[in-house]
């Protein structure tokens, strides 16, 4: 899935249309369902079905993500599922 999209007034997720304003240029402290503290090249397990456009079926419980990114915005993890890359929020996803 690509980066979001950015608009005049801010930005867009393609995955789950989620619109935000961001003035973020840095990567904020990225904590899991858990609290635990992610990092770059983590692997994380999703904790909740999540449905993603354009696709049916979206993404399981329990699916691993690994080699995540840390991106700024409010979709902060940025990972590949099937070959396509897409943006999660922290509160979907457990460290593996």
């Amino acid at each position: 899935m690509p980066d979001p999209l950015v608009a005049e007034d801010g930005f867009e997720c393609a995955t789950c249309g989620h619109e935000w304003m961001s003035d973020l240029d840095e990567i904020r402290e990225v904590r899991d369902s858990n609290g635990n503290l992610l990092a770059n090249g983590d692997d994380v397990v999703i904790i909740k079905d999540l449905k993603l456009d354009g696709k049916s079926g979206g993404i399981k419980v329990g699916t691993k993500v690994r080699g995540i990114r840390l991106v700024p915005g409010d979709h902060p993890i940025q990972g590949k599922v099937d070959g396509r890359t897409v943006l999660i929020i922290e509160d979907k996803v457990k460290k593996a």
